[in-house]
């Protein structure tokens, strides 16, 4: 009789367990459930519809260099830098109407991360300005972005737009700059028979590899709107150095990337 009584608790014990680790597998995948609903159905629900992309980015990319003196018989250069000017124009809904969801309030752009920096060089992203795009001129320290940069907003007809400015209905891209400067230093060209060109072809005379500077960075824009809502986009990109028509080296290249990079409503 006994081990009859030991048998039936036992199963009776087993029976418990089993139903208390089901109980508890249930309440847990509850809780999961309510957690996941709570977090992801109001970042949907925000999210239903697109109201900010980036649909084209524009590419411009060359080299120049800064000499450092010459003579009949070589010449030397300072500081080999390779640039590439970008041209960012964010798409909005509803282009032909202005309302307060599809306006700019603040942009800024700000965590600029160098996935894939180049192996030799040193290389900055500055605000450049719309009309000094494709010119070689170094942009001012002032116009790194080491933090943040955040965008003056106007509606207004004439916009200073070689200050960080943008309209507030987007109609003017994000204008940068990407530099790459000390590619080479106090480098010394003796063949100097051949005349030098201040473009891409450096590379060539100073013997300079595109697998040796190419680049991939990545940086936020943040845009709120004119309702407070405040929305984020990563903008990943590969530096143009060539194209299927022909490199850098061949002198300059102007590439147009069609692309989609969303912007996701988070507050």
């Amino acid at each position: 009789m006994d081990t009859k009584k030991k048998i039936l608790t036992s199963i009776v014990f087993v029976l418990f367990f089993i139903v208390f680790v089901l109980a508890y597998i249930v309440s847990q995948r509850y809780i999961i459930k309510n957690n996941f609903e709570r977090e992801i159905l109001p970042f949907a629900s925000k999210n239903a519809k697109t109201i900010f992309n980036v649909n084209k980015i524009v590419f411009f990319s060359n080299c120049d260099a800064k000499n450092k003196f010459g003579s009949s018989s070589n010449f030397t250069l300072e500081n080999l830098y390779q640039y590439t000017d970008i041209a960012i124009f964010i798409n909005h809904s509803s282009p032909e109407e202005k309302t307060l969801e599809n306006t700019f309030k603040k942009v800024s752009i700000h965590n600029v991360q160098y996935i894939m920096p180049p192996n030799i060089g040193e290389p900055k992203l500055f605000f450049k300005g719309l009309g000094q795009l494709g010119k070689s001129d170094l942009p001012t320290k002032e116009n790194e972005i080491i933090d943040e940069l955040n965008f003056l907003i106007t509606s207004e007809d004439k916009a200073n737009l070689d200050t960080p400015t943008l309209y507030n209905n987007s109609s003017n891209p994000i204008t940068l700059s990407y530099i790459n400067q000390n590619i080479k230093s106090d480098y010394t060209i003796t063949n100097t028979s051949i005349p030098i060109t201040y473009d891409g072809s450096l590379l060539k005379r100073c013997n300079i590899s595109l697998d040796s500077i190419t680049c991939k960075l990545s940086f936020d824009i943040d845009i709120t709107n004119n309702l407070d809502q405040e929305f984020k986009s990563t903008v990943l990109l590969n530096i143009p150095l060539e194209t299927p028509e022909k490199s850098i080296l061949d002198g300059n290249i102007r590439y147009t990337q069609n692309c989609n990079f969303t912007f996701y409503r988070y507050k």
